[in-house]
């Protein structure tokens, strides 16, 4: 079975799903030893350990393909999860960046709505573009895959710029652009995982920041 087909067999199954982060090859080879089903490749943590600087879109598209298929020659069939940050440009970019992506070994990936240069979402002063230019990116992003079963995450930090409320629409209106989760950064992730149970959003994912927000 081929690492995309697990994942999306791993999210139609009840539950949730622990995918630790990973940064390199070695760590990513430890987690999938260990027997977690699934290794994510933070960016935050790519950043941190390549540049020794923080998140804040200092690596180019082609750095962190790099390092995805690092991660993926040594976690066997476990589906690796990347950070694709903003998808790198315009909806043209997004379609290479989803290309690179999966022939770099990644089962799916992640494209947020901020401004470029972007933020890890747990930094202040973030900026989003419009929703929009979101959904045109998602639809580029489905059409440019070749794997019909490769994932596509719709991240949004919608919440730290214009509130849950706004949060919620950005959910809402992934599904119909054809992402198949959404994840979001919050701080009252509690609550939005209440809310967006209640609102039947898609397969959500939530990244909690222990003590809330980190200064830049």
């Amino acid at each position: 079975m081929r690492a995309t087909t697990r994942l999306r067999a791993l999210l139609t199954a009840p539950g949730l799903i622990v995918a630790p982060g990973a940064y390199d090859a070695l760590s990513a080879r430890l987690i999938a030893q260990i027997g977690f089903p699934v290794v994510y490749m933070t960016g935050f943590g790519t950043a941190a350990s390549t540049l020794g600087q923080p998140d804040i879109g200092l690596l180019t598209m082609s750095e962190m393909v790099n390092r995805a298929a690092a991660l993926a020659s040594v976690v066997g069939d476990v589906p690796l999860i990347a950070d694709a940050d903003t998808g790198y440009g315009n909806p043209i970019n997004v379609g290479r960046t989803i290309r690179e992506y999966e022939r770099a070994g990644v089962s799916a990936l992640h494209i947020e709505d901020q401004v470029w240069p972007k933020k890890c979402g747990h930094m202040e002063e973030k900026q989003v573009i419009p929703m929009h230019e979101m959904v045109q990116k998602i639809h580029a992003a489905v059409d440019a895959r070749h794997d019909p079963d490769f994932v596509l995450i719709a991240r949004t930090d919608a919440n730290a710029v214009n509130g849950l409320d706004q949060d919620m629409r950005y959910a809402r209106l992934s599904s119909p652009a054809a992402t198949n989760t959404t994840r979001l950064i919050v701080v009252c992730w509690k609550h939005w995982l209440i809310r967006s149970s209640r609102k039947r959003v898609r397969r959500t994912g939530a990244s909690p920041a222990s003590g809330g927000w980190r200064s830049n």
